[in-house]
């Protein structure tokens, strides 16, 4: 017997029609589609996580007081990051984001290089630096954790931190609190598998 089983036919009849009816339904079960709560909407499918994000414009020195106001900390490599003229921040697109996440990879293969090239395999697209700070925004560190992740690193164009050196901007979960970082943006720099890697699925101009 179903551990269902106790359950009136009402009742899965009401939970089909939430999901859109039999046709959204089926959609659901093939993971085409997601059930999202406010403030924690993501899906996960063969180990990529899904989610969308909308910029509205926020600069990088906005970025800082933004999420510091949301008691989120800031290193000071990110401040920088996020000071720099090659901070470009955009509006009026919706990115759906895909994170893939470290598990898919063996460690040996697990480097900036080959994490690149896997995206590209999958037609994903290099994320705009400001993807990071709303992805710091949208998630809060329980989230990420039940993501599976401890970091997010958005792939996008490396910026040049204070020593020169290309940075990727990133979410972080620590003890102390939530994080938004830096990692040195290297070719063949090895990733632990607990860290997420973001890349645009698709974006469309938002009305």
């Amino acid at each position: 017997m179903s551990k269902y089983g106790h359950k009136t036919g009402n009742w899965f009849e009401a939970i089909a029609n939430k999901l859109g009816g039999e046709e959204g339904a089926e959609k659901f079960l093939r993971g085409e589609t997601a059930v999202c709560v406010p403030d924690r909407c993501w899906t996960e499918r063969d180990g990529v996580i899904y989610f969308m994000v909308v910029p509205d414009g926020t600069t990088g020195e906005d970025w800082i007081t933004r999420l510091e106001g949301k008691g989120k900390s800031l290193s000071d490599e990110a401040k920088f990051v996020l000071r720099s003229r090659d901070f470009k921040p955009t509006s009026g697109v919706i990115y759906e984001i895909a994170v893939l996440k470290g598990m898919l990879f063996n460690d040996s293969d697990r480097v900036t290089k080959k994490i690149r090239t896997e995206a590209e395999q999958r037609t994903l697209s290099t994320p705009n630096a400001e993807i990071a700070c709303l992805i710091r925004d949208k998630f809060t560190d329980e989230e990420i954790e039940a993501m599976g992740l401890v970091w997010i690193v958005t792939m996008h164009e490396p910026i040049a931190g204070s020593d020169g050196n290309p940075f990727l901007l990133s979410a972080r979960r620590v003890v102390s609190g939530s994080w938004l970082f830096t990692c040195w943006d290297n070719p063949d720099d090895k990733w632990r598998r607990e860290f997420g890697f973001a890349f645009v699925v698709s974006q469309v101009t938002s009305s």
